[in-house]
């Protein structure tokens, strides 16, 4: 990159890689410190792919349990409103979020995961995607209750985001580009208050697979947003641990082989469980009218 007579980027290229593409911040120097190259498609397309993809399962997945729960009342709606939380929390937005980290990549830099922060984010993805759901599933479902549970969802899950990057260990320090973390912030509100809103009335399979698709769009839009506003400059973080052998900086936490990885088969795993447990429930049709014809037997029973 030519620099100016002074050693400073040349104009119209600010330091830290704003105006790059998310996939690689330029190399240059930032108060002192030095912004290191960074990769967010290191195995090409790949990683992007399967991100998009398990978001889309997970999101057609929950809204599947959110279509049962509206046939339900009581705990029994709850239990598949949990349900929903864990598919489009766990699933359809934690997982897609590490998949596409397993594509993320500074060169000559290892990156290390701390683990409670790392499961901390899936539970709070999965604990604010539920309050979202059982604030409109258990309301009239007006655009009031869809909000609110909209603006928690989307704080919740930004929140998972930048909680995750947070777990992550490496000799660079980490810091963001303040208006695109708002983007991304906003992104992930209308995310989930458009899921909310889709929740209430879509029906059949193939307009849940489409809306499943556009909730993926948005999921990874997020997060590729987020990852755009990353920046890593030379020097350690002072949020974890990191000390110097011979001259070398060495982090602390587990390896994405050794934890990271095994995780995501463990949840596609319960993916799979939880598709075959959907597969065999009655439609919502189905459990409607088996309700009413429980109801009309009761009546029948009352009066004799």
């Amino acid at each position: 990159m030519q620099k100016s007579a002074n050693g400073a980027p040349p104009q119209g290229r600010r330091c830290g890689g704003e105006g790059q593409p998310p996939a690689v911040t330029v190399r240059c120097r930032q108060r002192g410190q030095s912004v290191v190259t960074v990769h967010n498609f290191s195995n090409g397309l790949l990683n992007p792919a399967l991100g998009y993809t398990m978001s889309c399962i997970g999101a057609f997945l929950g809204l599947r349990c959110v279509i049962l729960a509206r046939a339900y009342e009581g705990a029994a709606r709850a239990r598949w409103l949990v349900l929903a939380a864990v598919s489009i929390g766990a699933v359809g937005i934690w997982a897609m979020h590490f998949i596409a980290m397993l594509g993320f990549s500074v060169p000559g830099q290892p990156i290390l995961y701390n683990v409670p922060l790392t499961v901390g984010s899936m539970l709070l993805a999965v604990a604010v995607v539920g309050i979202g759901l059982f604030i409109v599933g258990f309301s009239d479902g007006g655009w009031p209750w869809l909000v609110a549970g909209g603006v928690i969802i989307g704080l919740g899950v930004a929140g998972m985001h930048y909680l995750g990057m947070a777990a992550m260990s490496m000799p660079g320090s980490m810091s963001y580009n303040m208006p695109l973390v708002f983007v991304s912030v906003l992104i992930a509100v209308v995310a989930g208050t458009a899921a909310l809103w889709i929740g209430t009335w879509v029906r059949r399979v193939g307009a849940t697979a489409v809306a499943a698709l556009v909730m993926g769009v948005a999921v990874s839009g997020m997060h590729y947003t987020g990852m755009a506003a990353l920046r890593v400059s030379s020097g350690s973080m002072p949020s974890v641990a990191v000390s110097q052998v011979s001259g070398v900086a060495a982090v602390s936490g587990a390896t994405a082989a050794s934890f990271l990885i095994p995780l995501l088969l463990v949840i596609s795993l319960a993916t799979f469980l939880l598709t075959l447990m959907i597969s065999v429930t009655p439609s919502e049709d189905e459990i409607r009218a088996d309700a009413e014809i429980r109801r009309r037997l009761k009546t029948l029973q009352g009066r004799g």
